[in-house]
């Protein structure tokens, strides 16, 4: 089977997924996608376990301007075979909050580069692009993967202005990854608490 005829079996499946209640709940949310089945995220995983990972099918899927597409595109990349160049492509990309933590969550956190890929977005000016990376690493820390020195400066750097932003789905992101980072080691858990106080604010 050519990978347009996957595509096109794929596509055919959503209509069997079809949730308009799911699809206008993401409407009225704000989640506009030129064309969403309202499918959830268990139904797509389900579906992407009967696909065998495939980097041509996964890129071909990302170029549809379909939700489930770009959702499935992010749990069929095998992670070893994804490029930082490709990575930022796809951010830049990226339509909407649901897409860019699917993405983090599905792919982006097991990529080789994943770690300086994620300190070099949080730097990015775009929310949406520091939104993604706050989401990696939190990821990273939860998997113990603890930062070097230049690292943890730079994410307490960033973090906190990210804290100040009003965008309140970027400090949310950024909270959350200041948490996971503070779960490292009482050394961490030291460093978030200063940083913290130093923006008027306490969460431990």
């Amino acid at each position: 089977m050519t990978t347009d005829q996957q595509i096109l079996q794929i596509k055919q499946s959503f209509r069997l997924m079809m949730d308009g209640a799911t699809a206008q709940s993401m409407r009225d949310k704000g989640l506009d996608y030129h064309l969403n089945w309202g499918a959830t995220l268990p139904r797509l995983r389900e579906m992407a376990q009967s696909i065998a990972p495939s980097y041509p099918l996964a890129i071909a899927l990302w170029k549809e301007n379909v939700r489930e597409c770009k959702i499935l595109a992010t749990m069929l990349m095998p992670p070893d075979e994804m490029l930082p160049d490709v990575a930022d492509l796809w951010m830049e990309q990226t339509p909407t909050i649901e897409i860019a933590e699917q993405a983090a969550f599905n792919l982006y956190q097991h990529m080789p580069a994943a770690a300086e890929m994620a300190y070099r977005w949080i730097a990015s000016p775009d929310d949406l692009t520091q939104l993604c990376g706050y989401h990696i690493l939190s990821r990273l820390f939860m998997q113990r993967r603890e930062p070097n020195e230049r690292g943890i400066n730079e994410f307490v750097d960033q973090a906190t202005a990210a804290l100040r932003s009003p965008n309140i789905s970027l400090r949310k992101a950024a909270m959350q990854a200041v948490s996971r980072f503070a779960q490292l080691g009482l050394l961490y858990e030291r460093i978030a608490r200063s940083a913290l106080r130093s923006q008027g604010l306490d969460f431990l």
